[in-house]
């Protein structure tokens, strides 16, 4: 395969959709939760019915401003709902309420790091407006039809747009999974994309290394994923490298990719804002912003990831890995404060979450605010670690067994019978009986072959059931040794 980064520059923008986590819908009191039978969470203004005006709802606009704020934007304090026009079956009005040259925010920025890299750097973000959701199209619930459910339509949405400064899919990916952490963080939205809670659009062009015109972009659409994201970029900007080569014209068009094949293929021409006829919606006055709320809202927000990896490396000295992992979301960045903090030993806490406590998140779908061991009890269960009073091996029966009772670390390990032995007395015994079932190893150990260590503690080990404090074990054959 061509390797045709060598002599084309990718050049990417994201148009990211984020649905608002309100209860109700941006223009009428239609429930906005995701999942409920088709069509039954609608009323005369998302249906689009003579007569119905829409009211704006407070709660979006609050948590656009949060999100604005978070992202480093600059706020308008007075901003206009535009209709945008355009003709889709599951469109009901013919047009849909957004906001266009004069959105409520403008010129953000988002700090990323590309996968194997150290070094950060920004990329600009054009504008951040409003708008409403529109219904869905549904292929697959009768044979040659397609059904219309329109209780997503109406739903408020806030559009993040960036500048074309994306150079390679990795990086989009980084930016992506940035964007929804300082979300998830500023607590505006679910962020899912399984449940169409964050949508991407992909701007893609290709141009010669060291050009500084834009290529013609086309959008690539129907990515669910943020690896599919990737993929298809990398896909279109391959298939427009190669259309450059044989001197063929790159039209501006919107794509879809097809995860199944791992292709992109044209859907139709892409539209210019002019297509849409953009004019002020005249139901809907400017939305005009206190100055002070604003203010207040500012001051309302929680640590953002970047303040908390900073402060986390600070106190706990933890590494990029360690910080990366218990930072990627708000409530997991908490667990792992109350772990650390309770325990005393945050690397411990941190290498914990990252091996036995993901495992098990990821085995059981969960997410960390439904984990039933909560914070405390997993640092009740390090304590016993640090003690000597539970082995590694035997900690992580333990937990699972936690997991599933809800009973404490000590309990489950009295139950089980793991709780590590540091008496001496009763060690020298277990090692008197390995010394008697394995004699020739013992001759040679006893002569000097200090490589049987580990066979000899392996053994002592396995007769305890795990029990004995493998560091005096080890202390006590030395002195058979000499």
């Amino acid at each position: 395969m061509t390797d045709w980064s060598q002599k084309y520059e990718m050049v990417v923008g994201l148009e990211v959709h984020v649905q608002l986590k309100t209860r109700s819908k941006m223009f009428c009191g239609c429930s906005a939760d995701f999942g409920a039978p088709p069509n039954v969470n609608t009323c005369p203004v998302c249906l689009a019915l003579p007569g119905a005006l829409p009211v704006i709802n407070a709660e979006a606009v609050r948590l656009a401003l949060r999100a604005a704020i978070a992202l480093d934007f600059t706020i308008n304090l007075q901003s206009v709902f535009a209709r945008k026009n355009y003709f889709y079956p599951d469109l009901p009005k013919g047009y849909q309420i957004s906001q266009y040259d004069e959105p409520i925010a403008v010129r953000g920025t988002l700090r990323v790091r590309t996968p194997g890299e150290t070094a950060t750097h920004d990329i600009a973000i054009t504008r951040l407006h409003m708008e409403e959701d529109a219904g869905k199209s549904v292929h697959d619930r009768y044979p040659r039809k397609t059904a219309i459910d329109l209780n997503r339509a109406g739903v408020p949405l806030i559009e993040i747009v960036s500048e074309p400064d994306i150079r390679s899919a990795a990086e989009a990916g980084a930016y992506l999974r940035t964007l929804k952490q300082i979300l998830e963080y500023a607590g505006v939205s679910d962020v899912s994309m399984e449940e169409g809670s964050l949508r991407v659009d992909a701007n893609v062009s290709a141009r010669l290394h060291g050009a500084t015109e834009l290529g013609t972009k086309t959008e690539v659409k129907n990515v669910n994923s943020f690896s599919a994201v990737e993929r298809s970029l990398q896909r279109e900007f391959e298939r427009q490298c190669a259309m450059l080569d044989r001197g063929e014209v790159v039209r501006q068009e919107t794509m879809i990719w097809d995860a199944s094949r791992g292709t992109v293929r044209p859907a139709r021409s892409k539209e210019e804002s002019h297509d849409y006829r953009y004019f002020p919606d005249p139901d809907l006055p400017p939305l005009i912003l206190d100055p002070d709320y604003v203010a207040r809202l500012r001051h309302t927000l929680p640590e953002m990831p970047r303040q908390l990896r900073q402060r986390f490396a600070t106190e706990f000295g933890l590494n990029d890995a360690e910080l990366d992992a218990v930072t990627a979301e708000s409530s997991l960045a908490a667990y792992f404060e109350g772990v650390a903090r309770a325990h005393g030993d945050a690397n411990a806490a941190a290498k914990w979450m990252m091996g036995e406590l993901a495992a098990a998140l990821n085995e059981t779908g969960t997410g960390i605010r439904d984990f039933p061991v909560r914070a405390p009890q997993l640092a009740e269960l390090l304590d016993m670690v640090r003690d000597g009073k539970l082995s590694h091996t035997a900690a992580k029966g333990v937990f699972a067994t936690m997991r599933s009772s809800g009973k404490s670390a000590p309990v489950v390990a009295a139950e089980m019978a793991v709780t590590q032995v540091g008496d001496d007395s009763q060690i020298e015994q277990w090692i008197e009986e390995v010394f008697a079932e394995l004699p020739a190893e013992t001759s040679r150990f006893r002569a000097g072959e200090k490589k049987l260590t580990g066979v000899l503690v392996g053994a002592v080990m396995k007769k305890s059931k795990g029990r004995a404090d493998p560091k005096k074990v080890n202390a006590l054959l030395s002195k058979v040794a000499g």
